[in-house]
């Protein structure tokens, strides 16, 4: 069964237009914690790049992608409601690219998840092997695959609109969301059923990766404080995981609402953004870069840097 796109996009922008004024309030609070975001991130990555025992450590390297991940995630959706907000519409050729390369961002946060999860597990239960296992070769390969298998999950409907749509459907200009790309049932189905695969798959790696570090905790082998904190790290990332995965699961809950009233989409829409965009992704810098002493105090010295500068040229 095919759906009607146009129509949908059409009255989703007449009414974004009337609700400009009540959302303009937070629209800025939005625009204030991405803002805050960007730049926490930007000083860890920075951090990063700066010290060359963060880049030789399969452990940072994984932190660093998380972070480049996570502000591209952010960007990109956040600039991805400042469209829907101003009401700016986009051609569907630009929009269906726009809109899958967001779709295969959102697996790449689990993904990365799951190696960093792994790499804990191979440091706690395994740490005879950790140099060996964990090398920087096999780290960037492992990065490379993630982005692979993050295309293959997130483009399937970009695929579906390339084999079926006229030329037409590249030049009509859309309000831009992803719903565009769902044409057909089906697509919407498939879709589900990728997110709760990935989900189910990941989340199991992830539990199963707790309950082997909590066991290694009590082994008088190893040591307690770093397994300790290990168990706590991957707990969070459980946390985190969850967070992020149910971004794909919000627009199966916006759209039947949309259909009801508008005023309550927007604030579940608005309110999902908050919570599952914007949330998980201050959740890196904590389970990481504050937790982690060595990495805290590099990043605690250039963001005292980076003020003192900004106050040097304020009063220069």
């Amino acid at each position: 069964m095919e759906l009607n796109i146009s129509q949908n996009n059409n009255s989703q922008g007449f009414i974004y237009g009337k609700n400009k004024q009540s959302n303009f309030y937070r629209v800025v609070l939005a625009q204030v914690l991405v803002c805050v975001f960007l730049y926490i991130n930007s000083v860890m990555l920075f951090s990063f790049f700066r010290k060359e025992a963060f880049r030789q450590d399969t452990r940072y390297i994984l932190f660093a992608h998380m972070l480049f991940v996570d502000t591209l995630m952010l960007i990109v959706t956040d600039l991805g409601m400042l469209l829907m907000y101003f009401c700016i519409l986009v051609p569907g050729g630009y929009c269906i690219l726009f809109c899958t390369f967001m779709e295969t961002l959102t697996f790449y946060t689990p993904l990365t998840l799951t190696a960093m999860c792994l790499e804990r597990y191979i440091a706690i239960c395994i740490p005879l092997r950790h140099a060996e296992i964990s090398t920087v070769h096999r780290t960037l390969f492992g990065i490379l695959l993630i982005w692979i298998l993050g295309f293959i999950f997130g483009s399937t409907s970009l695929f579906t609109v390339f084999a079926t749509q006229p030329v037409s459907f590249y030049v009509e200009s859309y309000i831009c969301s992803y719903e565009i790309m769902l044409i057909y049932i089906w697509q919407s189905d498939l879709r589900s059923y990728i997110c709760l695969v990935v989900f189910l798959a990941i989340f199991f790696f992830i539990a199963l990766t707790y309950v082997k570090i909590m066991f290694a905790a009590r082994a008088a082998s190893v040591e307690k404080t770093s397994a300790s904190k290990a168990r706590n790290t991957v707990l969070l990332h459980a946390v985190q995981l969850v967070l992020s995965l149910i971004v794909l699961v919000c627009p199966f809950i916006e759209t039947p609402i949309l259909q009801i009233s508008f005023h309550i989409f927007s604030d579940v829409r608005y309110f999902n953004f908050l919570s599952f965009t914007l949330f998980p992704r201050c959740l890196s810098p904590l389970i990481y870069g504050i937790r982690d002493e060595k990495f805290c105090s590099v990043f605690c010295y250039y963001i005292i840097s980076a003020n003192k500068m900004t106050t040097d040229q304020q009063y220069s």
